[in-house]
């Protein structure tokens, strides 16, 4: 099925998992809002290679996704200038690791903010006009952290756990308006992120660079292999698809059978 008829909107995508998401989305032949912080000019080569490389219209928009009024800014602009999303990917995310004792308050408040409230902002934003138009997507990126716990990441755990639950509760809310709403569950996924951890990782622990990879970071994950954002991104295409059209209120895992243990 072509998207070319489609606007996506996608948060947290100027790099990682989210970009890799909507070039499988434009490479449909959708309209892209892409969100994100991030060096001006590399952002703007990656909207330019957006929509030259698909022939698609792509935007980007700065909004800070701690920030209710600039969500609000940034889907009103989306409708105004692209259309309606009829898509949405609320991919936006941070991290921060510590014990709970120690947890800085103020990093608390904007895990909470922009890996859970902002879920609940774009949503209840975007659900209106795809409600009117008798079809939508909403695709939660959430983590392995939904379903299982890690020490050191209370707020983390606790906002990905909420965005589980608030994707069954909208999917129940809409399942009768032609619109779907689900997660995908990743275990580590192999991004820039992650590899500049190496590293220092391998510094602290004297570590080789395989022992990092395999004995801390890919522990968890029998497969020891990491998701590859071309895997999420291909997951999050299907979801889009008529095909997908019964899948609603689910928790796609894709963590190398992590929480099947």
């Amino acid at each position: 099925m072509s998207l070319k008829d489609k606007t996506a909107l996608v948060t947290g995508s100027t790099s990682g998992i989210g970009l890799a998401i909507a070039k499988a989305f434009a490479a449909e032949g959708a309209r892209i809002m892409i969100n994100g912080f991030g060096d001006a000019e590399a952002i703007e080569e990656e909207r330019a290679a957006l929509a030259d490389a698909y022939g698609t219209d792509a935007l980007h928009d700065g909004a800070d996704m701690s920030r209710p009024d600039e969500i609000e800014a940034m889907v009103e602009r989306c409708t105004s200038q692209l259309g309606a999303p009829d898509i949405l990917v609320n991919n936006a995310g941070i991290q921060h690791v510590a014990p709970v004792t120690d947890f800085p308050t103020e990093k608390w408040d904007a895990i909470l903010a922009i890996n859970l409230s902002a879920v609940f902002h774009t949503t209840r934003l975007c659900l209106p006009a795809m409600q009117s138009a008798g079809w939508g997507r909403v695709i939660n990126t959430a983590s392995a952290h939904s379903l299982v716990a890690s020490p050191n990441k209370s707020a983390y755990v606790a906002a990905k756990h909420g965005v589980a639950g608030f994707t069954k509760t909208v999917a129940l809310e809409v399942a009768e308006a032609g619109v779907t709403v689900n997660c995908i569950s990743p275990g580590y996924v192999w991004t820039p992120l992650v590899e500049r951890q190496i590293p220092d990782t391998m510094k602290a622990r004297n570590m080789t660079r395989e022992q990092v990879m395999n004995d801390v970071l890919l522990k968890a994950q029998p497969t020891k292999r990491f998701v590859t954002v071309e895997e999420v991104a291909a997951t999050a295409l299907f979801l889009a698809r008529e095909e997908a059209a019964s899948i609603t209120g689910a928790n796609l895992s894709m963590d190398g059978g992590w929480t099947a243990q």
